[in-house]
């Protein structure tokens, strides 16, 4: 366990399109890990997220800066990369990856966060149920004409 005045290095990444709530709590826990956390959010880039998760409702840029509004990121590195390698965690000095502990099927592997496991350096976040980016895109197209007849008023 790291003591209490040592900065800690932790690494969290996302697409964080319509940056929400649950987006927000997630930074947070990574924030609260350690007593002192330097926390360093990478938003994938555009080419990265249409590839790997489909086109975003925010370009790379609309996203980093919501993510940099947050007070709980201390850096942000956009665009980054989608599978982190040592090589990464190395060039950044980061001593923790943070995410949920499910496994991440992409880019051709059954868990990206793998490598980063393997070497000791991966911390566990849960999920804020009730929110995501895709649920908020559904009521949106749901209650499409509701929103229509206000914006028109």
């Amino acid at each position: 366990m790291a003591s209490s005045n040592k900065v800690v290095r932790v690494y969290t990444d996302g697409c964080y399109d319509l940056f929400h709530y649950g987006h927000a709590q997630q930074l947070e826990q990574c924030k609260k890990l350690f007593p002192n956390v330097h926390l360093i959010v990478g938003v994938a880039g555009d080419e990265d997220t249409i590839m790997h998760k489909g086109e975003p409702v925010l370009n790379e840029k609309q996203r980093e800066l919501s993510v940099r509004h947050c007070k709980w990121a201390d850096e942000v590195i956009c665009p980054c990369p989608w599978v982190i390698t040592p090589e990464f965690l190395e060039k950044h000095k980061i001593d923790y990856v943070a995410h949920d502990d499910e496994p991440y099927v992409s880019a051709g592997s059954s868990d990206i966060y793998a490598e980063v496991k393997k070497l000791g350096k991966f911390k566990a976040t849960q999920r804020t149920d009730g929110v995501s980016t895709s649920d908020i895109i559904f009521k949106i197209l749901k209650d499409r004409d509701t929103y229509i007849l206000r914006n028109l008023k």
